[in-house]
């Protein structure tokens, strides 16, 4: 096998890269100008990491296409910019410049998505800890109850902050272990409950709603002193609260959560589809690709082939 080439300064790969494209690929002069202005923008997102472009990996590039989509890029523009990427190292691989191309394996834009947050099981119980530290009176007692129960139910059905405060009490069936859901397109769907959040419910409704009832009446489950209904805004201010002390939370993250725990420890597509209310299962399919990260990392740790030196973990 013959070596590679000897190593050309970035910008020399670069001309060598557009004269190609001009003489033996008769590109136009705007074309190849596109060409440009995205090899340098790569380049200049390298630099930060301090590589060159001959230096590139594959994670370059996915971290790369997921800055352009987190600055509001459109898919056509990035589909673009990855496409000269791999008109770029195909020809340094060609040439014998570099031996891996970073942009295999790379996803089009088309099934390129930004990967939801999700929290680890730490952050979630360290947030309950935080929604649960009442004050001196009963009432900020029922309050630290009432959150903790909704922190619990957030994580356990991954509802939608619109679905948790329509919840009526003749939505509860809490003997059953489920909660009836309206969900978007007025679409009702059966959400399952564990044990964790069944006696939180049990526990707050014995206690916490009547106290934050103070003797008014209200269909609805959660609940605000004297039996006000709670705002989108309200709950989302106090999930953020309850993670002040770590990783910022927001309730679609404990959503992602709960979709996200479920796929990694086997549950199927199908099954978490429906509890979330996904329309289309291809919402769903992106759990797929949080699992996967993890299931690699898993593997690079445990496997004894797994090491990325090939090195064998010792008995």
């Amino acid at each position: 096998m013959r070596s590679p080439e000897p190593a050309l300064r970035p910008d020399r790969m670069v001309k060598n890269f557009l004269d190609y494209l001009k003489v033996e690929k008769g590109l136009t002069p705007l074309t190849v100008g596109a060409y440009k202005s995205d090899l340098i923008q790569f380049a200049e997102f390298l630099a930060a990491r301090r590589r060159e472009l001959a230096q590139a990996r594959r994670e370059d590039v996915r971290g790369f296409l997921s800055q352009l989509f987190a600055n509001g890029v459109k898919d056509r523009s990035v589909a673009r910019k990855l496409s000269t990427l791999r008109h770029f190292y195909k020809y340094l691989l060609l040439d014998r410049i570099i031996q891996q191309d970073p942009t295999l394996e790379i996803d089009s834009p088309k099934q390129w998505k930004v990967l939801p947050k999700s929290l680890a099981a730490s952050e979630i119980d360290a947030m309950l800890e935080s929604a649960g530290k009442p004050g001196d009176s009963k009432f900020s007692a029922a309050l630290a109850q009432r959150d903790q129960t909704m922190l619990e139910v957030f994580y356990a059905g991954g509802m939608r902050v619109s679905e948790i405060i329509n919840i009526k009490l003749e939505d509860l069936k809490l003997e059953l272990g489920y909660i009836l859901v309206l969900g978007k397109g007025d679409k009702e769907r059966i959400v399952p409950i564990g044990k964790a959040a069944q006696d939180r419910i049990s526990a707050y409704l014995a206690d916490g709603r009547e106290a934050l009832l103070s003797g008014k009446s209200s269909s609805m489950w959660f609940v605000r002193r004297g039996g006000r209904r709670l705002s989108r805004q309200w709950v989302w201010h106090m999930v953020k609260d309850a993670s002040a002390s770590g990783r910022h939370a927001s309730p679609h993250m404990l959503r992602h959560s709960c979709a996200t725990h479920m796929v990694e420890n086997g549950a199927d597509l199908r099954t978490v589809q429906t509890i979330l209310g996904h329309a289309d299962i291809s919402t769903t399919q992106i759990y797929t690709h949080v699992a996967l990260d993890r299931l690699k990392t898993v593997y690079r740790k445990f496997h004894p082939r797994g090491k990325r030196n090939g090195a064998a973990v010792k008995p």
